[in-house]
This record gives C-alpha cells, sequence and structure tokens, in this order.
C-alpha cells in the first residue's frame, strides 16, 4: 500500500547540521519502495546558509531523502525566481504547482512558472495503486515576499478545482494536495473533493479531519515529519519526532563543510541568560530576543520608536554562551534593509492595534505580532482595543510626529501592519542582520523584560496578563 512521508518548513535547519541529519535519519528510516517522499514549501529558505548558498544548500537534503514530490512555498522565491528556478532544476524531486504563474506586463497571469521543469499534477504508482499529487501556495505571497512581486499566483480554490478534475478524469485511487496556504487549508477541504492536505506555512502541528478530508500539518523546523498509510477504505496518519532518529552523517558533513566555508563563526559577543526564540516567546508579546531587534532598529537610525514583526525573528536554539556573527544573521536572515518612517500619533495608533491577529486577521488567533523599543503599551483581549500607549513615557499625542525604524518588508506587506506603507517612508539604513552584528559589537546584548507589551484579558481561556 501507499505510504507519503511529509517534511515542510524546514526553513533553517540547515544552519543546525545534526538537526538536518536527523531529519534526513527519520525520513531514511521509514522509506521504502512504497513510500512517496513529499515536501510541502519554505524548504529552501530562509536561513544562514539559504543566504549564502541561495538556497542551494537544500539540495544536501532533497538528495538524501530521496524526494519525490514538492511544492513551493513563500520563502522558496526569497533570492528571486532566477534562483527558485535553478533549485527546482537540480532537484532530484518534481515540482507541482496548480497556482504560480509569471505575471505578465498587463499585470495579471502570464504562463506557468517554469513550465519546463514544473508540472501542475502528477501521478505517482506504488505497489498497484495511483496517487495523483497538486501543489498550492499562498496567494498572498507577492505580500509576503518582494521577491516574488513578477510572479501571479491565482485562486488557489478554483486551481485546486481544476487539477482534482484532472486527477478524478484519470481514475486516480487517491487525490493528495500538497499545500502552502496555511489557515487555507480548512476552506480547501470544503470546496474540493480531496483525500488528504499535507500543509505547511503555520508551524503548529495539525492532524484534523473536515468533511472528509484529512488535514495534516507537521511544523516546523525539521522537527517532525508525517507519515500517511494510504489503505484502502481507510487513511491513518502518523506524526514522528525527528530529536531522536538515527543521524544522517554524509547530510552532517556536507552541511558543516559549507558553513565553515562561510567564515560565519566569528564570536561578537556573550549571553549568560539565554535569549528564547520559540514560537510561544516570538508570537506571545514582549520578548527579550524582540527587545533586542527593535532596540538595535531605533539606535541604527535614531527613531523614537523601533518595530520588528514577530514573524520576521527565526524560530531556533535560544541565543546563548558565545554568540557568532552566524548565530545573529540566523535571528532574521534577511537580505533586507530596516527603513526609516515617519508618522503621526493617530497612525502609529493604529499600527500598534495591528500588533494583534485578532486584528489584522492574520496567524493565529492569539498571535502578537509587534516587538517594540521606546513604546509601552496596555492592550486589552478580550475588548480587542489598545487601552494606553506612550512613547518615551508620555502618552502618544495623535497631532505629534513621530520616527520609526523598521523592515522594508512591514512597509511593503499588507498582511501585517497594514496601516504602514511606502508613502510613511522617509530613509533607508543598512541590513537587517548586518544591524544587529554592529549594534552587538558596539552595545553588546543586553536584553530585558520591561513591560513594553501589556497584555490583559484571556485568549483561549487563558490568562495572557
Amino acid at each position: 500500500m501507499p505510504r507519503l512521508l511529509q517534511y515542510s518548513d524546514v526553513e533553517n535547519v540547515f544552519d543546525n547540521p545534526r538537526q538536518a541529519g536527523h531529519l534526513a535519519g527519520a525520513i531514511r528510516t521509514r522509506s521504502d519502495s512504497d513510500t512517496i517522499v513529499c515536501g510541502t514549501g519554505d524548504n529552501t529558505a530562509p536561513g544562514v546558509l539559504a543566504l549564502i548558498d541561495r538556497g542551494q544548500q537544500a539540495l544536501e537534503l532533497f538528495e538524501a531523502v530521496s524526494t519525490d514530490v514538492e511544492t513551493f512555498g513563500n520563502h522558496d522565491f526569497d533570492f528571486g525566481t532566477a534562483a527558485t528556478r535553478s533549485i527546482v532544476a537540480a532537484s532530484p524531486q518534481t515540482w507541482v504547482s496548480t497556482n504560480v504563474y509569471h505575471r505578465d506586463s498587463n499585470g495579471t497571469s502570464g504562463d506557468r512558472f517554469a513550465a519546463d521543469d514544473v508540472v501542475p499534477t502528477i501521478i505517482e504508482s506504488v505497489d498497484g495503486e495511483t496517487v495523483g499529487f497538486m501543489g498550492i501556495t499562498d496567494p498572498a505571497t507577492p505580500s509576503l515576499n518582494p521577491m516574488a512581486d513578477d510572479l501571479y499566483f491565482t485562486n488557489p480554490y478554483d486551481a485546486a478545482e481544476n487539477a482534482v478534475e484532472t486527477l478524478r478524469a484519470a481514475d486516480v485511487d487517491y487525490v493528495v494536495a500538497l499545500s502552502h496556504l496555511g489557515s487555507g487549508d480548512g476552506e480547501l477541504a470544503q470546496q474540493v473533493d480531496i483525500d488528504v492536505i499535507l500543509g505547511g506555512h503555520l508551524h503548529r502541528k495539525r492532524h484534523e479531519w473536515i468533511d472528509g478530508t484529512l488535514c495534516l500539518r507537521p511544523g516546523a523546523n525539521g522537527k517532525a515529519i508525517i507519515e500517511v498509510t494510504l489503505d484502502t477504505g481507510e487513511i491513518t496518519a502518523t506524526r514522528h519526532e525527528t530529536a531522536n532518529a538515527p543521524l544522517a552523517d554524509d547530510v552532517v558533513s556536507a552541511l558543516q563543510g559549507r558553513i565553515e566555508t562561510a567564515g560565519l563563526d566569528e564570536v561578537v559577543a556573550h549571553v549568560s541568560e539565554p535569549l528564547e526564540r520559540t514560537d510561544s516567546a516570538v508570537f506571545g508579546g514582549e520578548s527579550r530576543i524582540g527587545n533586542f531587534v527593535a532596540d538595535a532598529y531605533r539606535w541604527a537610525l535614531d527613531t523614537d520608536i523601533g518595530l520588528q514583526n514577530s514573524g520576521g525573528i527565526r524560530n531556533g536554539p535560544a541565543l546563548c554562551g558565545d554568540i557568532t556573527v552566524a548565530d545573529l544573521i540566523g535571528v532574521i536572515p534577511f537580505n533586507e534593509h530596516i527603513v526609516r518612517a515617519e508618522l503621526t500619533g493617530e497612525t502609529l495608533r493604529a499600527v500598534l492595534r495591528e500588533s494583534a491577529a485578532s486584528v489584522v486577521d492574520f496567524g493565529e488567533p492569539e498571535w502578537w505580532h509587534s516587538h517594540l523599543s521606546g513604546v509601552t503599551v496596555v492592550w486589552d483581549d478580550d475588548a480587542e482595543t489598545l487601552q494606553t500607549a506612550y512613547v518615551d513615557n508620555e502618552l502618544i499625542d495623535p497631532e505629534q510626529s513621530y520616527t520609526l525604524a523598521t523592515s522594508a518588508y512591514v512597509l511593503h506587506s499588507d498582511h501585517e501592519f497594514p496601516t504602514l506603507s511606502n508613502r510613511h517612508r522617509v530613509g533607508e539604513g543598512d541590513i537587517q542582520f548586518e544591524v544587529l552584528i554592529e549594534y552587538v559589537r558596539e552595545r553588546g546584548i543586553d536584553a530585558a523584560m520591561e513591560g513594553r507589551v501589556q497584555r490583559i484579558g484571556t485568549i483561549n481561556d487563558e490568562s495572557v496578563s
């Protein structure tokens, strides 16, 4: 009977060769002639090695586990479409995508992206049964990733419906969606006749039946894989942690060699109390790692306020002990500038309100999207209101002008802080991780919890104050 092994959103796992080795070992251990290895996006970037190798480091994993099918995530375009096409051409797997197109001169859908190497659907035969695959990517990708601006993403549900019609007409035994829609997987299950949705994009695990479709998601950073068994009349799935899996020494050696060649091991600071960058720390409200980044931005551009979006801080090991250049790049591994913006107090209050996921409707309902410097806010989760907001210990004056340092992404995207846009931009600084390195060289890392973000009320019946 066919079996699927899914990995997704491995992102910066390549910066930790042993973790990548355990991921590869977990997949190898469970692979046999009946197995189809599947990737569901954001498996080439972001990360330190990804920046250096423009995503090519992912080939070490793809080759090691003999990936069969893969689709695109928003970060798979981090280095532009030419770099993505190069990865696709060099990969052992078949890339499957039903809704990614080149943008034509009128700003609408042109030819399918990389049509020579990427297919809209594919059928795999295993043990006398057939499994049809299609790939779907979040149409918000150009907003999430400026490097995807020359692409056009069609409606994923219409594209999926067309793909399913093609696969059902071929009389496949099972239809599987490789999805990088995140929260859109639920709607996909409700609208389209699919047997299994292997999901990604959101970093939280999922195992849920919706209208007869099994919706799965393994989580991020190579910590787990999902095994699906397609048995006649019954589909089952199991999530396997990778931490104790056998180590793929060849993967460890190859990635370690890339790190050493890049010369990123210079120690620039020492931290005695770990700065956590787990999802719960980064998306829960104020955090030491977030304060550190926001302080660095504010310092670099000498602004009233520093703002870092929570999603820009990548999940990974805590910063502790000797801190290297690679460690700092890994916090925000994007080749993107920080920018100086100018806005009124009234606009600033609107931006601060958009720190709550309940307001911007992006990510998980309880997420908090901002890390702040120079600002103190009190937010009521129950009432979804900004109770108080201070800049430099003074209430924000709606008529006063304030300066703010943040990443260029925040001004580009309309998914986080949609009130902020390029019309507020008045200047530009260095690349994000370069700012962190410069700040640490001059100021060190002295991040503390200071009550910058105070959340009152409840989220999912749990206190967040």
